[in-house]
């Protein structure tokens, strides 16, 4: 389906199969044509293999690191297929209980596979997509029968690789997403959610093999600018965590921040809150990016008086900031500039040089900075 989106997108086979032979593997060629599904037209494209293809032994990690490691495509787009084959690969361990040196991907023939995820790889590369941003994957339910037996849906390699993914199950008896297409997303998506805001250039519609009678079997891709129209300006998921606290010694506050920016915090703020049984308390709110969200929490834990607190994810959007060090009639002070595309719309000069001034100069505080401005 991948495959067939980049196609429709616009990329030619001949260019795809020029660039594929660059790895040395032979036995096979790209069909593609178009089917609908439900009410879209869409392509769909079939690696179709010689019967006398001898590549089939291709299964386990060395044998295939080797066949990349050896063809002619670039470092970036070699370490992006190889990223995927491992990710398969260590799943596939995992779930088998066994090394990862020893696995070999039971399910996959070798020549399409290759051909499918470097295909994919290659596809994007010529379309300039830069990065990559997905939904959250549907996996289909019920049972899928494969060499090992019958499985659940989702598999338990897909299972594995699809961890801290948002994923959900809906509409139809059968498996949406195969490991290879769960490393594939994993692997190559930058995010995953809303589509973000974007001017849309080009859509890609790849078709799955399946057909549904009522479903469509589809995937689509849409290439285009984010946030083309407002510069370099994106909106960006945060962590807010929250505490209410009402028993603590005011001085810790002070402590608890520094650690808490230390550890990555983006923003702490307190706010005066009338609790319970009309006690004062104080509104403890932190901003985060979500791979320090445990880490502050365990220290709000520890460090503070609560005992409970709350989180969830936020947007925001703020303006381009750069530092600059300039001369003025106090000497060398760090100003800060807040851009908007190539329009400055703020600058101010950092608090700790002010201060410093006003110390050095015995000049009221207020004046320096107003003086800076």
């Amino acid at each position: 389906m991948c495959l067939g989106a980049v196609v429709n997108a616009g990329v030619s086979i001949k260019e795809l199969e020029r660039e594929l032979k660059k790895i040395s593997i032979g036995g096979y060629r790209l069909r593609a044509h178009k089917v609908k599904r439900t009410h879209f037209i869409a392509s769909k494209v079939d690696v179709v293999q010689s019967s006398k293809s001898k590549i089939h032994s291709l299964k386990k990690w060395n044998e295939i690191d080797m066949v990349i490691q050896n063809s002619s495509l670039s470092q970036d787009i070699k370490q992006k297929g190889l990223n995927i084959f491992k990710r398969l690969f260590e799943a596939e361990a995992k779930v088998h209980g066994e090394a990862f040196d020893k696995i070999h991907l039971h399910e996959l023939g070798a020549i399409d596979c290759i051909i499918d995820v470097f295909g994919i790889i290659i596809g994007l590369d010529i379309l300039g997509v830069e990065e990559i941003y997905s939904s959250p994957i549907n996996l289909g339910n019920g049972f899928v029968e494969t060499e090992s037996g019958t499985l659940p849906v989702p598999a338990p390699a897909a299972a594995e690789i699809l961890k801290n993914v948002p994923v959900y199950s809906k509409a139809i008896h059968t498996e949406l997403t195969t490991p290879t297409g769960a490393a594939i997303i994993k692997e190559l998506s930058s995010g995953f959610g809303d589509m973000p805001v974007m001017d849309i250039e080009k859509i890609g519609i790849g078709a799955g093999s399946k057909d549904f009678q009522k479903w469509p079997n589809l995937l689509r891709i849409f290439i285009g600018d984010i946030w083309s129209a407002c510069d370099d300006q994106k909106d960006e998921k945060v962590t807010v965590i929250e505490t209410n606290i009402d028993d603590m010694n005011p001085q810790i506050f002070e402590y608890i921040m520094e650690k808490l920016y230390n550890a990555g915090a983006l923003d702490i703020y307190f706010t005066q809150v009338i609790m319970k049984k009309g006690r004062p308390g104080v509104l403890m709110t932190l901003l985060c990016n979500e791979e320090q969200k445990e880490d502050l929490i365990k220290l709000v834990l520890r460090e503070t008086s609560t005992i409970g607190l709350r989180f969830y994810e936020m947007k925001r959007r703020v303006l381009q900031r750069e530092i600059k060090t300039i001369d003025t009639e106090f000497g060398k002070v760090r100003i800060k500039f807040s851009r908007h595309g190539d329009d400055i719309l703020k600058a101010a000069p950092e608090y700790e040089d002010c201060k410093i001034i006003a110390k050095k100069y015995d000049i009221p505080l207020i004046e320096v900075i107003k003086k800076l401005k």
